[in-house]
């Protein structure tokens, strides 16, 4: 398990570096100057080219990245943020809890509805409640989120006032962020979990269960359940790590000091080592999940685990 767990850290080595180097050349090629952002469009053209030079800006571009990849490699340092001049790392660590809370909370609302919908729409095939489920289903996974905000806020804090519509210091803050990027998980998750439940619920071993006098209970939650765990935790595994980068419009919407949202605003105002902190937060996250699904998946099923040895 170790030998494994030390190769998919290193695997993240180049994916990192991948990442970082497209991010750089797309920043590169996008229209704007930092240091206009900072200076001001009537900026002195001496004191723009001279913070141009302590920026280090007027180097070649290969120059440029390979100095963010030698720092980032070795001193562990993404730099110094062009409009705060502060570490990236620090004031990434310091939005981070949003962001991480906002996406714990909403993949756990999709795992509390998504599962069990899942369970009861295999287990009743073709009812009434399994077809308003898939259908209510279908409309979360394409419903957008940013739309699907609005309409919480306009409901819940402008006609009904039941709940604020920003911030995210206190528990009733967080209801509607939470339910806003979660809605596309729990359909995800109900879909997933009725089409593995069905395949597990038709193998024969069900059908012994069901002949031995098993209760109807145990032969779902037990037998069915567990054989059907692999592809959905598949599915919670990739949907949360989607939720870490996918929270930057519910952060904006709903005035979340988080990283999406620091990383909308260093987008505009073309802050390079900030947006290049924030995307490479949210890739290492999304592989730290994956990495933690793979080890769950030796918990579920034995066989996999001796893959690992």
């Amino acid at each position: 398990m170790s030998k494994y767990i030390l190769k998919r850290i290193l695997l993240l080595i180049p994916v990192i570096i991948g990442v970082s180097f497209i991010v750089f050349a797309l920043l590169e090629l996008s229209p704007g100057d930092p240091v206009r952002n900072i200076l001001g469009t009537n900026a002195d053209p001496k004191e723009v080219e001279a913070l141009r030079e302590e920026m280090g800006l007027n180097d070649p571009f290969l120059v440029r990245y390979g100095r963010f990849l030698k720092n980032m490699i070795i001193n562990r340092d993404l730099g110094d943020s062009y409009l705060t001049r502060t570490p990236v790392v620090d004031e990434i660590f310091m939005r981070a809890k949003p962001t991480v809370i906002l996406a714990a909370l909403s993949i756990s609302v999709a795992i509390i509805l998504g599962i069990p919908i899942g369970i009861i729409s295999a287990v009743k095939q073709y009812s009434i409640f399994d077809n308003v489920t898939m259908v209510i289903a279908l409309l979360g996974i394409c419903m957008p989120v940013f739309w699907l905000g609005l309409l919480l806020i306009l409901l819940f804090s402008v006609k009904l006032g039941l709940l604020p519509s920003s911030g995210f210091n206190s528990f009733s803050q967080m209801i509607l962020p939470s339910l806003a990027l979660g809605a596309q998980s729990v359909s995800v998750i109900t879909r997933m979990t009725r089409s593995s439940m069905l395949e597990v619920i038709r193998s024969d071993h069900i059908r012994t269960a069901r002949a031995k006098g098993q209760k109807e209970n145990v032969v779902i939650l037990s037998h069915a359940l567990g054989n059907a765990l692999i592809p959905i935790l598949t599915t919670i595994g990739t949907q949360f790590g989607q939720l870490l980068g996918g929270a930057v419009m519910t952060e904006v919407i709903f005035s979340i000091p988080g990283v999406g949202r620091l990383m909308v605003d260093s987008i505009k105002m073309r802050d390079v080592p900030m947006v290049l902190g924030c995307i490479l937060f949210v890739a290492v996250s999304f592989a730290i999940v994956n990495l933690v699904v793979d080890i769950l998946y030796s918990f579920v099923d034995p066989r996999i685990k001796s893959k690992f040895s």
